[in-house]
């Protein structure tokens, strides 16, 4: 009988997971540059009372085995790439990638992260930089005399400064690439770090080895559908309370056995 209280009680902790999950995506739907994640679940190891093909005597041998499953474990927490939707700015410093790829921004330690959010701005100095102040990579100064910039699809970035009508080129946006992007560690502040399961960037120009283009005044919005995840919450409740139900008959059963005898 305790076998059905702690098999319970880890799809409890299993829906409990999930519903964390789900929770953080419904946080981000309005999160520009977010991935949805789905938790992803594996059964147990399984407790095996006869293997099957046991023989049983007189040459033969029973047709199938008896085994008892110990309830189900989080597997992984798999991250959804789809496009989201273009949000039009107007912003020239803002820049949606059309495609796969990230940007490559420089952390205060050195190292690089790596984000979907073009939500760019100048600092100080007229280099681009992300909203947490991190230099877009390589680094774009916008000159201070500047009166307008565009950033082209390929990703060139040209400038008019009050002293010509002109444009002059002051720099190229590339995009970092990565042969397995799911396996990607997301470290918050709309930034992802390279993982042994993500492999090395890539860094190519944009629209080139298969890297997006780039769309300049628009931002890429959350891929979260609130309506999935409202599915989704539906589903994990429900599984949550069936298995609360099964730890509640299982507790029904052991009072009975309790009173058997009085």
């Amino acid at each position: 009988m305790l076998r059905s209280l702690n098999t319970s009680a880890t799809g409890m902790v299993a829906q409990q997971l999930n519903l964390d999950v789900i929770s953080n995506n419904l946080a981000n739907a309005n999160t520009t540059g977010f991935k949805h994640q789905r938790a992803e679940f594996q059964d147990l190891i399984y407790q095996t009372v006869q293997a099957g093909g046991t023989s049983i005597g007189n040459n033969q041998i029973t047709p199938g085995g008896v085994q008892y499953g110990l309830g189900a474990t989080n597997s992984a927490t798999a991250n959804d790439f789809a496009q989201g939707a273009a949000l039009n700015t107007n912003n020239s410093t803002d820049v949606m990638v059309v495609g796969e790829g990230f940007f490559q921004v420089l952390k205060p330690d050195g190292t690089f992260a790596y984000t979907r959010d073009g939500s760019f701005k100048k600092d100080a100095t007229g280099a681009l930089v992300t909203s947490g102040g991190y230099r877009l990579q390589p680094e774009i100064v916008v000159p201070a005399n500047a009166t307008s910039i565009s950033i082209g699809k390929a990703g060139n970035v040209e400038a008019i400064t009050s002293d010509s009508s002109v444009p002059v080129n002051i720099g190229q946006i590339t995009l970092a690439l990565f042969p397995n992007p799911a396996g990607l560690s997301r470290v918050g502040g709309n930034m992802w770090v390279e993982s042994t399961a993500s492999g090395t960037a890539t860094i190519v120009p944009p629209e080139t080895q298969g890297a997006g283009g780039l769309m300049a005044g628009y931002l890429e919005g959350s891929n979260v559908s609130v309506v999935e995840e409202m599915v989704r919450m539906i589903s994990a409740q429900r599984a949550y309370e069936i298995n609360s139900k099964a730890i509640q008959t299982s507790d029904d059963m052991l009072q009975t056995l309790n009173t058997l005898k009085r």
